[in-house]
């Protein structure tokens, strides 16, 4: 309990402008390192807790080539898509900022207890809830809009029409920040989301595109837009 710190999200993102404020938490929880939040431009990778398999490689895959480039990746801590991320980040070398949808003193999945303690120690981890708050469903959701915020893109690896992963991509157009659909998603005949986005601003992410993915990222990002990554 000691290790964790209450702020204001202006205290690690500065000043918020009236929509950015809209959903922003009033007070978040931290623990670990700080500076990471200046270590390079902030991706989110999101997608399916009961993600394919062929998900779970492109999430990987994009985690290492943007811990390559010097991008933090940030990401829930849920089974799935977010842990892939997560993991490959840390493997990679890299660095990694998990936003809960629990306190910091509890885990879900509980399987990912191993993880968050890493998260903890030697990355980030912040949650909008305080010790004590119970854990509910709609916090999730919350998270999700919190995410976007910390985030300067999200990329949506994999999801289904009810995906918790949508919240974020309405919040991350709706704050001004990129969101990306990967191709495979993006062309699915089976799902009627990622049209609707594109058409409010969503951008598709494939091997052509990798380049002004890169591109859009941040100054502060050690991004060197090269090479492609199959979508």
């Amino acid at each position: 309990m000691d290790a964790f710190r209450e702020c204001k999200p202006e205290d690690l993102l500065g000043s918020l402008n009236d929509v950015e404020q809209r959903h922003a938490p009033k007070a978040i929880y931290v623990a670990g390192d700080l500076g990471i939040m200046e270590a390079g431009a902030r991706v989110s990778i999101v997608g399916s807790r009961k993600a394919s398999d062929a998900a779970l490689i492109r999430a990987r895959r994009l985690s290492r080539l943007l811990v390559e480039r010097g991008v933090v990746v940030v990401s829930g801590l849920a089974e799935g898509i977010d842990t892939a991320a997560h993991v490959a980040a840390i493997e990679s070398g890299g660095k990694t900022i998990a936003v809960l949808g629990t306190p910091l003193d509890k885990v879900y999945p509980k399987s990912n207890s191993d993880l968050q303690n890493c998260i903890m120690r030697e990355h980030l981890c912040i949650s909008q809830f305080p010790s004590g708050y119970p854990v509910q469903p709609k916090s999730f959701p919350m998270r999700n809009r919190t995410m976007a915020l910390f985030s300067d893109a999200t990329v949506i690896v994999e999801a289904g029409n009810k995906s918790g992963s949508l919240h974020q991509g309405w919040e991350a157009l709706r704050l001004g920040r990129g969101l990306f659909i990967a191709k495979s998603v993006a062309e699915s005949p089976h799902l009627a989301w990622p049209q609707e986005m594109i058409h409010y601003g969503a951008q598709v992410l494939a091997d052509e595109t990798i380049d002004d993915f890169l591109a859009f990222l941040p100054a502060r990002s050690a991004a060197e837009p090269d090479g492609a990554f199959p979508l």
